[in-house]
């Protein structure tokens, strides 16, 4: 949960790679950045091209496809991706040069704040209206980047559905006491309470274990450190050689249960996938 106050580890590897300025051979650009309709094609507001995964996720649930001309390329990537492979089949992708985007010639491009200068100056020149975005921290944050992006898209509407289903999936759990959990995400780090996830645990009355071990936010926790001080619940969201060693079987007093990586990465329709996932985890515990 941008990925933030997602994900740290899995935020910093995407925000990476868009830092690095990836590109995509010209020749697979050529064919992969092909949009279903042509550049303005669309009636139903401006066209828009994302070159953040955690944006795309939130374009294919509120702008009409017509719109959309290309997803980044991240969304094409099962490893990093917040939307179904299936979903992102659906659009073209761009590798985010400055000269396919153009090519494309949409009304908006929509970006990382790790947006290279250059490539934001060249799309600026060549008449592009750029608005750039950061990771959301808390609900409060990530729902106001929903009602913003749909604003800007012209589907206001649309982003309000999508703000009630989150705030309905992040409803607080009632009368339920604090249950001691460790999030132990990809690359075996723990978040930090000043993040959207630890926000969403909280409510559904988790409290984080990882300070209780003196940890902080994308701290290291080995498998010796977790089996030294076990949590009540070890919620297991990676798959290193640790977090699938057979010794969390001798965890007699630790409900562990599986979290999907990828209900970290962004927040928009993700916070409502981690919120009923984690209402069911909930009921299942005294």
């Amino acid at each position: 949960m941008a990925r933030d106050g997602n994900s740290n580890g899995i935020a910093r590897v995407r925000k990476g790679a868009l830092l690095a300025g990836v590109l995509l051979p010209s020749a697979l650009l050529a064919a992969a950045c092909t949009p279903d309709r042509a550049p303005g094609a669309s009636d139903n507001g401006p066209t828009i091209v994302s070159l953040n995964p955690c944006i795309d996720a939130m374009l294919v649930e509120i702008a009409q496809p017509g719109q959309v001309l290309a997803l980044s390329h991240y969304s094409r990537d099962s490893g990093s991706s917040s939307i179904s492979q299936d979903v992102a089949a659906r659009y073209g992708v761009t590798g985010g040069a400055a000269e396919e985007i153009i090519a494309l010639a949409p009304d908006l491009v929509l970006a990382s704040h790790f947006l290279p200068q250059p490539t934001r100056q060249a799309l600026e020149r060549a008449g592009l209206r750029v608005e750039t975005f950061g990771s959301p921290t808390t609900l409060a944050a990530s729902i106001a980047q929903v009602r913003e992006v749909a604003a800007i898209a012209g589907r206001g509407l649309e982003g309000e559905r999508l703000v009630r289903d989150m705030a309905q999936a992040a409803t607080p759990a009632k009368n339920a006491r604090p249950i001691p959990a460790l999030l132990w995400q990809p690359g075996e780090i723990v978040p930090g309470n000043a993040t959207l996830v630890a926000e969403l645990l909280r409510a559904k009355g988790f409290a984080n274990h990882a300070d209780a071990m003196g940890l902080g936010q994308a701290d290291f926790a080995a498998l010796e450190t977790v089996l030294a001080d076990p949590p009540e619940l070890l919620l297991v969201a990676g798959a290193s050689a640790g977090q699938r060693h057979p010794l969390l079987e001798s965890l007699r007093q630790t409900q562990v249960e599986h979290l999907d990586p990828h209900l970290l990465f962004c927040g928009g329709r993700t916070v409502v996938g981690l919120g009923v996932r984690l209402d069911q985890i909930r009921a299942k515990l005294p």
